[in-house]
C-alpha cells in the first residue's frame, strides 16, 4: 500500500474513475497493528484495485471530512465520492474486511 502524505495527493487519487481503497490508521493504534497482520493477503486478493494508507493523525482534516472516527477504517472512493465505509468496530477480522469488500466492489 502506498502512503498518502498530502491532502492534494489524496484528492487526486480519489478522483479516479476506478474504485480506490484507502485504509486509515495511526501509529499508536493496536487494532491497526492487528489488521496489518492479515491485510497483506487481502490486498493480494483484491490486487486489481489501488490500495492506499493514510495516517489519521497526520491528515486529520481528511478523516474529519469523511467521518473517520475510529481506526482502522477502510473507505472506498470512486469519482471523488466516498462509496462505502468499513468502520473500525466492524474491521477486526479478515472475514469482516473481505465481506465488506465483496459487498461493495
Amino acid at each position: 500500500m502506498e502512503t498518502i502524505q498530502t491532502t492534494e495527493v489524496f484528492y487526486q487519487i480519489v478522483d479516479s474513475e476506478e474504485p480506490v481503497i484507502i485504509k486509515f490508521e495511526a501509529d499508536w493504534c493496536p487494532d491497526c497493528k492487528r489488521m496489518d497482520m492479515f491485510i497483506g493477503d487481502i490486498v493480494e486478493e483484491y490486487n486489481q484495485y489501488q490500495w492506499y494508507v493514510i495516517n489519521r493523525d497526520e491528515l486529520p482534516e481528511i478523516g474529519n471530512r469523511y467521518e473517520v472516527m475510529g481506526i482502522p477504517s477502510i473507505l472506498l472512493f470512486q469519482n471523488g465520492e466516498k462509496q462505502a465505509h468499513l468502520h473500525s468496530a466492524d474491521a477486526k477480522t479478515p472475514e469482516e474486511v473481505q465481506e465488506f469488500l465483496h459487498a461493495n466492489l
